[in-house]
């Protein structure tokens, strides 16, 4: 780097003094410098997996299966068909892979912090409502699928799950390396394995706003989709698992978002997308890999938060009626404003905010 090479100059250049002041400013102050690019590696890494891997995964299988190596991508496709159903049942989950050193570097760039706020009983499952989506779910991603920010520290004997869209469990590699993390496909099937198959002490981590809520994300505006997601609120009372509502401050910050307004051409096709496909694609910009005042695809260095509510105790009804589901969902709302309320000041928010619930 330039920063290496001007030190290496000084060093063959000056005197005994210059020397001295080369080498400490090649290991001492050039640490921060090195630090700062490892984190934005870690993130770019999973921006990238975000955005392209799945398909350059794809694309790259079946380039391997018209080449002399076709045989390695051949016993790949039959462990696929063999491996096909585990996301549904708890994934795989890897701790050595939650607990890499790029997941830390991830979370200082930001940085991302987890605050608890209520212990959880293991001998209870628990679906946690994550509020808001954000472009990417950085927060979701970085407090539940790493060991980054202590989750399973501050919550002894749970296990997080985070819900993510089934689609990405049909692309090679990438199906493989979401499990690790303990990511987990965000249908019924696999909710319901995880809820009653699986012991207690499980926690599902839902994106309660999904692709819809993302198109809405940008800096400045805390507004969540909600009203009419419902669905999440009866998963919970057919299993008895308790709701925990979860707000990220800070989640919308991160990137810069182009607002098509109801009733746009941008707007209709967004909506198609999300529609037939499951997400909506945004048109977005961060900063940019060398310089924070260029536009690129890295987030922006924003503090995220992301505070963990108190449980709400759910009971077991096999078939809840829809006035149960109403009533349980109305607490969880009333439940998710409080929170909101009671944490905003602390981080950055004036006291004159609301949380706008669509």
């Amino acid at each position: 780097c330039s920063v290496c090479e001007c030190n290496f100059i000084f060093f063959f250049s000056g005197t005994g003094s210059s020397i001295l002041s080369a080498l400490q400013d090649l290991f001492w102050l050039s640490k921060s410098k090195v630090e700062k690019q490892l984190q934005i590696i870690s993130v770019l890494q999973w921006v990238l997996t975000f955005l392209i891997m799945g398909v350059a995964c794809t694309l790259i299988l079946m380039y391997i299966l018209c080449t002399d190596c076709w045989a390695i991508a051949a016993l790949y496709l039959a462990w696929l068909v063999f491996d096909w159903n585990t996301p549904k049942k708890g994934g795989r989950r890897s701790q050595w892979v939650r607990n890499w050193a790029i997941w830390r570097y991830f979370r200082d760039y930001f940085p991302i912090r987890l605050v608890k706020t209520h212990n959880l009983l293991t001998t209870r499952n628990y679906i946690f409502g994550y509020h808001p989506h954000g472009i990417m779910g950085l927060g979701a991603f970085c407090n539940f699928s790493t060991e980054a920010t202590g989750v399973s520290q501050k919550f002894p004997g749970i296990r997080p799950y985070l819900a993510t869209l089934a689609g990405n469990f049909r692309m090679p590699i990438l199906r493989d390396y979401l499990m690790s993390g303990g990511i987990c496909p965000v249908n019924r099937d696999s909710i319901d394995y995880i809820l009653s198959k699986n012991g207690s002490g499980n926690a599902i981590i839902i994106v309660v706003g999904g692709a819809a809520e993302s198109l809405n994300c940008t800096p400045g505006k805390n507004s969540v989709t909600l009203k009419n997601r419902k669905g999440f609120v009866k998963l919970a009372l057919r299993h008895g698992a308790d709701l925990v509502p979860v707000y990220s401050f800070g989640e919308n910050e991160v990137y810069k978002q182009v607002i098509f307004e109801e009733g746009s051409w941008g707007r209709w096709v967004q909506k198609k997308f999300q529609k037939h496909i499951g997400f909506a694609p945004c048109i977005f910009h961060g900063r940019g890999l060398f310089s924070s005042n260029t536009w690129g695809l890295l987030p922006y260095s924003k503090p995220i938060t992301t505070v963990v509510g108190e449980p709400i105790t759910i009971p077991k009804i096999d078939n809840p009626s829809q006035k149960e589901v109403d009533f349980y969902h109305s607490v969880y709302v009333d439940a998710l404003i409080k929170l909101f309320d009671k944490y905003k000041s602390k981080f950055g928010l004036p006291e004159t905010e609301v949380l706008e619930v669509n």
